[in-house]
């Protein structure tokens, strides 16, 4: 008696064990990626009239980066993010800082992705002045002076949002910054294709934003350890 008694419990505890093995081992994670394109052909780059500081910021031609499609007609710098998705893995403070570089008076990435909570570091590689002026609204916005001799200066958000950045000496000067509260944010790069990784199986729903193509939204379904594949050919934005 006493023996089939232990037996059971052995039995029951072996179970259990399984059952808290289980619990305690992350979903299989898949992957959503894809292409975001414009539809027939895309405008030229406007060229950019450099009005200020020539020397510095005419050495190399400019133009309007606000849309850029390569081959193929993908577009670059698009955010692709999913919007409801549930114990996404966070995006971790990287170290050296986040930086987005004012380098031939333009903003260097054009649209940066930062971390909540992580410092970004705002430099001044071209040895003038700037004034950085952000246009948030969830965070505190600023408008600062970056002389010559500030080489960086460093702002932390404590918010997700995505908000335009100037410089109101150069008036042609403008970026984006994404202040993301995990890591299922991505831009596209050149070709306009992007992947969103580690994502658990489940129904979502994928953004897609570009700062002159607008905000468009897909629904995909990733099965456990698949891939699903989701495309986007935005609008023409008007004339």
């Amino acid at each position: 008696m006493i023996r089939a008694q232990r037996a059971a419990a052995a039995r029951i505890a072996a179970v259990a064990a399984v059952a808290a093995f289980v619990a305690s081992t992350p979903a299989a994670a898949g992957a959503i990626a894809g292409k975001v394109t414009f539809p027939g052909k895309a405008p030229d780059p406007r060229p950019i009239t450099i009005t200020k500081d020539e020397t510095v910021c005419g050495r190399t031609p400019l133009v309007d980066e606000s849309l850029v499609v390569g081959a193929g007609g993908g577009v670059k710098n698009a955010l692709v993010r999913i919007l409801d998705a549930q114990g996404a893995p966070p995006l971790p403070a990287p170290t050296p800082n986040v930086a987005i570089d004012q380098n031939g008076c333009r903003f260097v990435p054009r649209v940066r992705i930062v971390p909540v909570g992580a410092p970004l570091d705002i430099v001044n590689s071209d040895g003038i002045l700037h004034n950085i002026h952000t246009w948030s609204k969830d965070n505190p916005s600023f408008n600062r002076a970056q002389p010559k001799f500030k080489k960086v200066l460093t702002e932390t958000f404590r918010k997700p949002e995505i908000f335009r950045i100037s410089c109101d000496v150069h008036s042609w000067m403008n970026g984006w910054i994404v202040v993301a509260a995990d890591a299922h944010n991505v831009l596209t790069d050149e070709s306009g294709r992007f992947t969103l990784k580690d994502v658990p199986a489940g129904g979502y729903t994928v953004e897609f934003w570009h700062e002159r193509l607008g905000r468009e939204t897909r629904t995909v379904t990733v099965s456990a350890t698949g891939s699903a594949t989701v495309d986007l050919a935005f609008k023409a934005p008007p004339e």
